[in-house]
């Protein structure tokens, strides 16, 4: 609904913070059957909490994976309106525990399911390929009614006209939308913490971040309040949360799914281009959402979307998947968890006579920050400055580090053509390292034998301590060369195993300030912490990624632990 207290009418920001926290909490508060009292303290690890607080059937449905909640749903086995309750049910746990929810959307969620499961009934067959898949929408995709602000409390009172195209799509689809989930102030951090909400922790170790900026996505997918949900990223906005809660999550290439109907600051600029995609329980939950929306055409509607059909090719039939592995991106040491579980993987695919493993030796990855942290902002920040200071709301320290980092500057027409130019080179010049990983020649010249995939670190450690998430050139380096990206979750932290003392002389000041938080808090800090990794494909190559991590996947046994 509409927002009535705003800066407009004449509230101050903590008005209109406290009024739009009173509206998600009577919305959370909604959802039948009390839960037990908690401690006044919420344990580091909020998961066994579930447990106590659900259901065994709840329990059983919210921690069902995608693909296997489909075909009961389209075979009347489960009914919608089970499934919803009992995901509402959960996603209000998570909020009570991770702080994760915008607002939860039980009237409207319950009215889709009964008529889900009176069509299904009537009609002996599903809506389509997500009937009563139940979906959680990060909150500046706009849903028709609603109010919706990106983080900026100078927003509030913003009503969605319509769903956004994505939505419309996954709706006729056979979806159900019942959460709206956190995202920061500026939509720019690699974490999630707004003026208006307040802080989102991460479900596995409530003193680190569930990433960001689809962090309350991330905490909501991680608590398995979510099955499914969807998320934005121009720096690793979906990556960063899915890694950091150990779940699955896609960056797609540009242009391959539906951005229309969301708000956000600078908006039309071209110089890096923004992605949505999937956060989920597992690889086929992505799989399926992404392969939903392609398998709609929406190329017709959206005209910035290429035209290409989801592709069913077998991309390795009697051919060996060469793996390229990126330890370090030469910039910041990652920490020793993920360098273990790089290392584990690793150990395993060079065992198999269909994979062959090489190393990936990094290309200027800290003149790549450069590059993008220059157009993330041509107008020197001045639209999101205005829009936070609009409000008279406190600067929060990662939007101080990202919109007045020293690279960021106010181009003119003449410097933000050189700007696109020099990432144009950049790219060309990281083509052409790809492309030299050739071992032959095909009949017209080009390239065969190349590097299918890279694998590397999805951040320089696991979830980051709360306000320390500053390094992004393991995730937004991809968004520099419009690759597709995949995270998976591997492992999870182990004090045992993980227990290093390790002498380091830092690179630069990044280096510096992540390698001292690890000497800082050792395993310990991160007790319990998902350790996810990357695979990297080229440019509309995201069939093949996903191709890729199912043989990995099936031959290296992932992830090495069970999260839930």
């Amino acid at each position: 609904m509409t927002a009535t207290v705003t800066i407009a009418s004449g509230a101050t920001w903590q008005e209109v913070a406290a009024y739009k926290k009173r509206e998600r909490d009577e919305s959370v508060d909604s959802i039948p059957s009390p839960f037990p009292t908690f401690p006044a303290e919420t344990p580091l690890n909020t998961l066994p909490i579930a447990k106590e607080a659900l259901t065994a059937d709840q329990i059983k449905i919210t921690e069902t994976l995608v693909e296997e909640l489909v075909p009961q749903l389209a075979k009347g086995e489960l009914t919608a309106i089970a499934v919803t309750e009992a995901f509402l049910r959960r996603a209000a746990l998570a909020q009570k525990l991770t702080n994760c929810i915008t607002e939860l959307l039980p009237t409207r969620a319950l009215k889709r399911a009964a008529f889900l499961d009176s069509h299904l009934k009537t009609n002996g067959k599903p809506v389509g390929p997500l009937h009563g898949i139940p979906i959680s929408v990060k909150e500046h995709i706009g849903m028709e009614g609603l109010d919706f602000n990106g983080g900026y409390i100078a927003w509030v009172g913003t009503t969605a006209p319509k769903d956004a195209y994505i939505l419309q799509i996954l709706w006729n689809a056979g979806a159900v939308f019942y959460a709206r989930t956190t995202e920061p102030q500026s939509l720019m951090h690699l974490e999630t913490s707004s003026n208006m909400f307040g802080v989102t922790t991460n479900p596995f170790n409530t003193t680190l971040t569930p990433g960001g900026s689809s962090g309350g996505e991330g905490a909501l997918v991680g608590f398995r309040g979510s099955c499914l949900g969807i998320g934005t990223d121009i720096g690793g906005s979906i990556r960063s949360p899915a890694a950091n809660c150990g779940v699955y999550g896609m960056k797609p290439t540009s242009g391959r799914l539906p951005m229309g109907g969301m708000i956000a600051c600078g908006k039309g600029q071209e110089g890096i281009v923004p992605t949505v995609g999937p956060l989920s329980t597992s690889l086929e939950g992505c799989k399926l959402f992404i392969k939903t929306l392609i398998d709609a055409k929406p190329w017709y509607k959206e005209p910035l979307l290429v035209p290409f059909p989801w592709k069913e090719e077998d991309f390795f039939k009697e051919k060996k998947l060469k793996v390229a592995v990126i330890w370090d991106d030469g910039v910041v040491k990652p920490h020793p968890p993920i360098t273990r579980a790089l290392k584990q993987v690793v150990e395993k695919l060079k065992t198999n006579g269909n994979i062959e493993v090489v190393d990936w030796k990094p290309y200027k990855h800290d003149f790549a920050w450069e590059i993008i942290s220059n157009l993330y902002f041509a107008d020197g920040g001045a639209e999101q400055a205005k829009t936070i200071d609009g409000a008279g709301e406190p600067w929060r320290p990662l939007s101080d580090h990202i919109l007045k980092n020293k690279n960021v500057e106010a181009h003119s027409i003449q410097s933000l053509y050189k700007a696109i130019a020099r990432r144009d080179q950049y790219r060309a010049e990281y083509a052409n390292i790809w492309n030299s990983t050739a071992t032959s020649v095909g009949p017209n010249g080009e390239p065969e034998g190349m590097v299918d995939v890279i694998l590397c670190p999805v951040g320089p450690g696991v979830a980051p301590k709360l306000n320390t998430a500053k390094w992004w050139g393991y995730t937004s380096q991809w968004n520099l060369l419009d690759y597709p990206g995949l995270v998976v979750p591997i492992d999870q932290v182990d004090v045992a195993k993980d227990h290093l003392e390790e002498k380091y002389e830092p690179r630069n000041d990044f280096d510096k300030e992540n390698w001292g938080f690890w000497e800082k808090y050792g395993a310990e800090g991160y007790k319990d912490a998902p350790i996810s990794l990357q695979l990297v494909g080229r440019r509309y190559q995201d069939e093949k990624v996903i191709q890729a991590f199912e043989i990995i996947q099936k031959e290296v046994g992932l992830p090495f632990v069970g999260y839930v």
